[in-house]
């Protein structure tokens, strides 16, 4: 397994697109995530970035994008967010990337004006839409779980159904490790997601709310998630993702801790190669 970054750790602080792929590569990251917005993204952004990561030697693995509007009661507005969400698939296989990590809505009006049953059928038919075109492209699409209370997928349980119910040879699993921790699942239940999971995202928490710190600087124990996650053998990219770093102007030592870290914790579980 690789380990990796997703380049919002710089860009959220308004380090230069170019400037934060090198610093990735000189802290010693394998792979890059891109973070921007595939809708109407021009053909010279795209060769920025295929040609930036190639020059540091960074394959990119993954493309993110939030899609909360994809179990709308609104027809239009589902359509649009599907749409949304294969634009990404494009610029995925344009740029090189494997997989598209897709993050999906809550439910609406605490699942009282609509069935959720609806909602979740409205969400598993627009996806099932975009996995039949991500297959066409080569792409695979990857779905995160959020562990928010009225999350359409919420926890390990909640993930497999979706996938299964997707049933899409393109449409996978994303396992976020700081998620499954908030979400309340014991490590042991990973084991569902065997051979449903091909990417993951690695941060910390605090225990309560969700926060994205580099590892080490939570409160979750990574040891037995990581034993977990080796069980599964997915032959992909552990990626951290940070957000909201407090001292904008020691983004670099807060990457390179987070990095530091994860790369001990992955030698230590026999996970990085």
């Amino acid at each position: 397994m690789k380990l990796g970054l997703i380049n919002s750790a710089f860009a959220q602080v308004g380090v230069e697109f170019t400037e934060g792929i090198r610093h990735t590569r000189e802290i010693g990251f394998d792979t890059v995530d891109i973070h921007t917005e595939a809708w109407k993204i021009t053909d010279e952004e795209k060769k920025l970035i295929v040609d930036t990561c190639r020059a540091n030697d960074l394959p990119i693995i993954s493309v993110p994008v939030c899609a909360l509007g994809i179990a709308d009661f609104n027809t239009p507005v589902r359509k649009f967010h599907t749409e949304r969400v294969k634009a990404y698939v494009d610029l995925a296989r344009d740029i090189g990337a494997k997989n598209v990590l897709l993050v999906l809505g809550e439910y609406i009006w605490q699942q009282e004006v609509i069935p959720p049953e609806q909602q979740w059928a409205w969400a598993v038919e627009e996806v099932q839409d975009i996995g039949a075109y991500a297959l066409k492209n080569r792409v695979e699409i990857c779905i995160e779980l959020e562990p928010f209370k009225l999350s359409l997928v919420k926890n390990v349980d909640t993930m497999v159904k979706f996938i299964k119910d997707v049933n899409s040879p393109a449409v996978f699993a994303n396992i976020d490790v700081s998620h499954v921790y908030l979400a309340g699942d014991d490590p042991k239940e990973l084991r569902k997601l065997k051979g449903l999971a091909h990417h993951l995202h690695f941060s910390d928490c605090d225990g309560k709310v969700h926060g994205d710190l580099p590892p080490g600087k939570g409160v979750i124990d990574f040891r037995p998630l990581l034993k977990e996650i080796k069980g599964l053998e997915i032959d992909g990219v552990l990626s951290i993702e940070l957000e909201f770093c407090p001292e904008p102007e020691r983004i670099v030592e807060w990457v390179r801790e987070a990095y530091e870290v994860s790369a001990r914790l992955m030698a230590e579980a026999g996970l990085r190669v």
